[in-house]
């Protein structure tokens, strides 16, 4: 295990519910950030005409995520401070468990020596800012799977979550950082 991982903050939960809105408010807070592997694999598929999409090759997809998140794992681990992370190793195998498909071993043995803090923050469903776009193609009841998904994994692997309330996303950094600087404190779930 890492022991800059005790720095290395998640935020989780489903599709449309803020997280990125958030992380980017943590980045203008000048905080170390790390953005969401599931996006950016999807742009990087849709500009090359590739299939590992997750409407397309759901395996390819998690693959891709997969070395994503290893790579801005390493990138996080010669950084001071805190670093958020939109979404971590932990969500791949939630995104393979909802979607019925086997957890490959290469994924199991990253999920158990890429730890993070043992704190991770979900975000709750937000039905009234939840939007499809051409990269989020969920609708909201598997956004709404998709989280309790993730609360299941997550508490799977021995991960504490705090749910993070549903607020503007400056007084969801102040709540984050908040509890970082009390001890982790919160809604637990």
């Amino acid at each position: 295990m890492n022991p800059q991982s005790a720095n290395f903050f998640v935020l989780t939960g489903g599709p449309g519910s803020g997280k990125t809105t958030l992380i980017n408010h943590l980045a203008d807070m000048g905080y170390r950030c790390m953005p969401e592997a599931g996006r950016a694999v999807i742009r990087q598929q849709l500009n090359c005409g590739g299939v590992a999409l997750p409407w397309a090759d759901k395996t390819a997809y998690a693959r891709r995520m997969h070395e994503h998140d290893m790579a801005a794992y390493q990138r996080a681990c010669n950084m001071n401070g805190p670093v958020f992370f939109d979404r971590s190793i932990v969500d791949i195998i939630a995104y393979l468990q909802l979607e019925q498909l086997p957890v490959p071993e290469p994924l199991q043995t990253a999920v158990s020596q890429c730890r993070y803090h043992t704190t991770a923050f979900i975000l709750p469903p937000w039905p009234q800012i939840y939007r499809r776009d051409q990269e989020r193609r969920q609708d909201l009841p598997t956004a709404i799977a998709t989280y309790h998904a993730m609360m299941k994994t997550y508490l799977q692997y021995g991960y504490a979550l705090v749910r993070v309330p549903r607020l503007p996303a400056a007084q969801r950094a102040r709540f984050i950082v908040n509890a970082i600087a009390c001890g982790h404190g919160g809604n637990k779930d």
